[in-house]
């Protein structure tokens, strides 16, 4: 299978500036404001050459997040408080249960920022796929990761519709990374129901733990999922079409409003 567009470079070859071994940090659970403030330090320590390529893997306790291009009819109908931020996106929500990657990381030139994304959704796509979740793929005009409907859960509380079991939200600056990746293990899926989360209201979101019928911890995948991250961005792991359908770009066009 191909890759969803040619990259800008060879698909086999890192999309990494260095190709120093990535110094993966488990951090534990961190509050959201406290952690964007580790990742901000880190990214102005790596544009400086001071680091090496850095990821952090940990869990936010129970956070609402709106990215630049939020809108008001997405924000929490309950008054939860939100935190705004400088990724690319809409509102998203993180807690406890749900493994989270930052990569801190700087970027081959010329900077495909496309294709970074193609390569975290392929190391996500091949560690849950592995754990059991083989339909897993993407949703062309939508980022993530995504089960499609066809696919039936071993849970039956799963939702019927495609749906999310992985979200992005990045921010590249001078060639550096910010942000990453969230992927639903066993968290609670209340929070979602008071937003329309990343601006999706025609699709729902699931969690490892709903699609294989059984308790799925994060600590199950943080190994598999960071090995895959390292494989990918280094050109071994070679992004393939997964794609299994296409739906607007809830983003497109859209700037951050008044929220």
């Amino acid at each position: 299978m191909t890759a969803p567009r040619d990259p800008f470079f060879p698909a086999d070859l890192s999309i990494r500036a260095s190709q120093a071994p990535l110094d993966v940090r488990d951090v534990g659970l961190v509050d959201y404001e406290e952690a964007w403030q580790v990742q901000a330090d880190l990214a102005a320590k790596r544009g400086r050459d001071e680091i090496g390529d850095t990821v952090l893997v940990l869990e936010h306790p129970y956070t609402y997040t709106a990215g630049k291009r939020t809108q008001p009819s997405d924000m929490p109908d309950d008054g939860s408080p939100v935190v705004q931020v400088d990724r690319g996106g809409r509102i998203t929500w993180h807690g406890e249960g749900q493994l989270v990657v930052y990569p801190i990381i700087r970027l081959a030139e010329p900077v495909d920022v496309v294709d970074y994304v193609r390569r975290l959704e392929e190391a996500i796509i091949a560690t849950v796929r592995g754990a059991g979740v083989t339909a897993a793929g993407r949703i062309d005009g939508r980022s993530g990761v995504w089960v499609p409907s066809t696919a039936p859960a071993s849970d039956p509380a799963a939702p019927s519709r495609d749906r999310k079991i992985a979200a992005l939200g990045i921010r590249i600056t001078r060639g550096v990374t910010m942000h990453g990746l969230a992927l639903n293990c066993n968290n609670t899926l209340e929070a979602y129901g008071h937003i329309i989360a990343c601006g999706i209201d025609d699709a729902d979101v699931t969690t490892m733990s709903l699609e294989l019928g059984r308790d799925v911890p994060t600590s199950e995948l943080k190994k598999p999922l960071i090995e895959h991250l390292d494989s990918a961005l280094a050109g071994e792991l070679a992004v393939a079409d997964h794609t299994f359908a296409s739906a607007p770009d809830p983003s497109k066009g859209l700037r951050r409003s008044d929220v």
